[in-house]
């Protein structure tokens, strides 16, 4: 491929990507060193980041702000699909990744790079959600991993970064990883490397433990326009400040911790702790609502398309001939799934107690038991007939 000469590195202001800059001159040769660091709603300042980023060597050191196309473009469109991968992880990190690396192929057009870089090391997921959507988006682009190639240590990390001004951590670092943005908080390693272990209170920041949690309930309304979350008690909120909303709301009362044993797509697997509330309260909310306004049919066969849609994402192909065939099957579904969900929350659980549309399929006077009950009973005899014949005629054939 040839050396590059500029390169848009996704920065953090860590350790790893800031030791990126100077390894990435003097090791790799890159004349020029661009960083770019997402606002993603994570919390942090980024000034302070931005300013690091030219310290340690970066020609220019760009911040984008894209907490509005995050949860519009990426959140959205997961919480239509219901996306949970193994049927409990709401793809809280890994849907910032195609938005991450779109940010630098743009960044790359824009200031005439030919080259991308990241700080990802070669046994997370990361790694190849970033290589995989720059490649669909740009494959001319060269892409740099300076982190996975260079087999230092943590301690020899910081030393290199000390030899080009770099300062080392100031206080002990925590043992633990972790990546947070507006969706969620995943935290690993340390001692949760030991799936026994119980995690500790200190780990979580989005939710209260359940001891601190109100004693009553809180019942929070979401409304949806087509599969979009629109609402929160009866109030029309923009999807940063709905989701923000409700993080606080579900964290209240500790909804939206997860624990599991993860199979990540290189091959290992991982004991990951996520805190995702608002996510998870409106996948849940989200499939309620589709229960009462889709066919049995569609509702059946969209199960499938969520499980392959959730495999899609983590393992970074959000860019795929088959995810985008997919986006079209679930926006159709997606028409006349308009209503509100209510929602009870309590002690770390939150519970569907009612949902209203005005395309609900729910029909009172056929549901009833009561006196208004309009169901044909004489029709099930013949039905059940027919529905039961290939049995009836197998079990003739099996007897003899």
């Amino acid at each position: 491929m040839g050396r590059a000469k500029k390169a848009v590195l996704a920065y953090s202001g860590g350790v790893d990507t800031s030791v990126c800059i100077p390894y990435l001159k003097e090791e790799w040769g890159v004349e020029e060193v661009i960083t770019l660091a997402a606002d993603l709603g994570q919390g942090d300042e980024l000034e302070p980041i931005r300013e690091k980023a030219l310290k340690s060597g970066a020609s220019q050191s760009l911040v984008a702000d894209a907490t509005e196309d995050f949860i519009t473009n990426y959140a959205f469109p997961s919480i239509q699909a219901n996306a949970l991968y193994e049927n409990r992880y709401p793809l809280s990190t890994a849907l910032a990744r195609p938005l991450i690396a779109k940010l630098l192929v743009d960044a790359a057009a824009e200031y005439g790079a030919d080259a991308v870089a990241h700080g990802c090391t070669g046994k997370g997921n990361d790694q190849v959600r970033f290589d995989v959507a720059i490649a669909a988006l740009n494959p001319n682009l060269k892409v740099l991993t300076p982190a996975r190639e260079w087999g230092m240590s943590r301690e020899e990390t910081i030393a290199y970064g000390e030899r080009f001004g770099i300062p080392s951590p100031v206080k002990k670092s925590s043992p633990y990883s972790i990546d947070r943005n507006l969706l969620g908080r995943s935290i690993e390693a340390g001692p949760l490397e030991d799936p026994w272990t119980e995690p500790l209170e200190e780990v979580f920041l989005m939710t209260q433990a359940i001891a601190q949690t109100p004693d009553e309930p809180e019942y929070v309304e979401i409304g949806f326009e087509k599969g979009i979350p629109t609402r929160l008690n009866g109030q029309t909120l923009s999807p940063v400040a709905l989701v923000t909303q409700l993080n606080e709301i579900a964290g209240r009362h500790g909804v939206g911790r997860i624990d599991m044993l993860e199979n990540r797509l290189v091959g290992i697997k991982s004991r990951e702790i996520y805190e995702a509330p608002a996510l998870l309260v409106l996948i849940q909310a989200h499939r309620d609502l589709e229960s009462l306004t889709l066919t049995k049919d569609v509702t059946q066969y969209k199960r499938g398309i969520e499980e392959t849609y959730s495999q899609l994402v983590y393992n970074g192909l959000w860019y795929s001939p088959l995810k985008a065939a997919l986006d079209a099957f679930i926006v159709q579904t997606q028409e006349r799934v308009s209503g509100t969900v209510r929602v009870k929350l309590l002690k770390g659980n939150a519970f569907i107690v009612g949902r209203k549309s005005e395309n609900s399929l729910y029909s009172d006077d056929l549901a009833t038991y009561g006196a208004d009950d309009r169901f044909d009973h004489k029709a099930a005899e013949g039905f059940i007939y027919v529905w039961g014949l290939p049995t009836r005629i197998w079990a003739e054939k099996l007897r003899g």
